[in-house]
């Protein structure tokens, strides 16, 4: 087990009495209050693309897979960051992929926001493990691309049991993505209860928005190490799902959701 690891499992023992009970959630899953302000549906939005040709394809799916939501626009644009740091940029999504060290994280999403305004987001994707035999795959690309992506909108997961039967989506954590025998459907991409969420969490118009392109946000450089997260106020019971929260002061906060690696244990499915 890996320092990373040891030191993510001692904290979730830390917060045991906010672990989250392992199951489905259905179509309820939306993470907390957050979403993008706006003042028309859909939610006009761009995602800058600040990966490398490794990862072009899978993110191109997940644009077009959530631009299928009938309250989502989304316009893939040159990416506003640098890999190695990902910085947000207000008013959009930043990608990034990169070895980001054996740190023990496998993608994070991550956002930031005003009271319970996304007012900026990044998605970040770990090569150091993507570059392993465990996870260089395209259903495990597909699944941790669009997941962290789907975050960014205010999206949780529909279940958090790994070894469980598939339900078919992308916010549906497994250890078989493309799914098979015991596993059922594939989880490579959103379902119509993802879709169904979305249209909930921005059932609602503001009377502003957030997601106009600006300037550099603040406070989301050197995000690639935990330490660097904030509080840990999530964790589901085995430790591989968490999240935590930097306070900013003001309202104003970055919520980080973190899926950690398993080499191990992905091992001996």
């Amino acid at each position: 087990m890996n320092v990373a690891r040891k030191a993510r499992v001692g904290l979730a023992a830390v917060v045991v009495g906010l672990a989250i009970a392992a199951g489905p959630l259905s179509a309820d899953h939306a993470w907390g209050n957050y979403h993008w302000a706006r003042t028309a549906n859909p939610l006009m939005l761009d995602i800058g693309d600040n990966v490398t040709s490794a990862w072009d394809s899978y993110l191109n799916t997940a644009i077009a897979d959530w631009n299928a939501s009938t309250v989502l626009t989304l316009t893939k644009v040159g990416g506003g960051s640098r890999s190695k740091n990902c910085k947000a940029t207000t008013g959009r999504i930043e990608v990034c992929n990169g070895s980001y060290g054996n740190n023990g994280w496998l993608g994070v999403a991550r956002i930031s926001v005003s009271g319970s305004h996304i007012t900026a987001a990044t998605t970040r994707l770990n090569d150091t493990y993507f570059n392993t035999a465990t996870y260089n795959t395209p259903p495990w690309r597909r699944l941790v691309m669009c997941q962290e992506v789907g975050h960014d909108f205010g999206l949780d997961h529909q279940d958090e049991t790994f070894n469980n039967q598939n339900l078919g989506t992308c916010m549906d954590y497994t250890n078989d993505p493309d799914g098979g025998g015991a596993y059922g459907p594939n989880n490579e991409h959103p379902n119509n209860h993802d879709y169904a969420q979305l249209e909930t969490i921005y059932s609602h118009l503001d009377g502003f928005s957030t997601s106009e392109s600006q300037a550099a946000a603040s406070g989301q450089e050197n995000a690639n190490e935990p330490e660097n997260w904030g509080q840990l106020v999530r964790s589901s019971r085995n430790g591989r799902v968490q999240i935590y929260e930097l306070d900013l002061g003001r309202g104003r906060r970055i919520i980080t959701h973190v899926f950690w690696a398993d080499p191990e244990r992905d091992r001996e499915r």
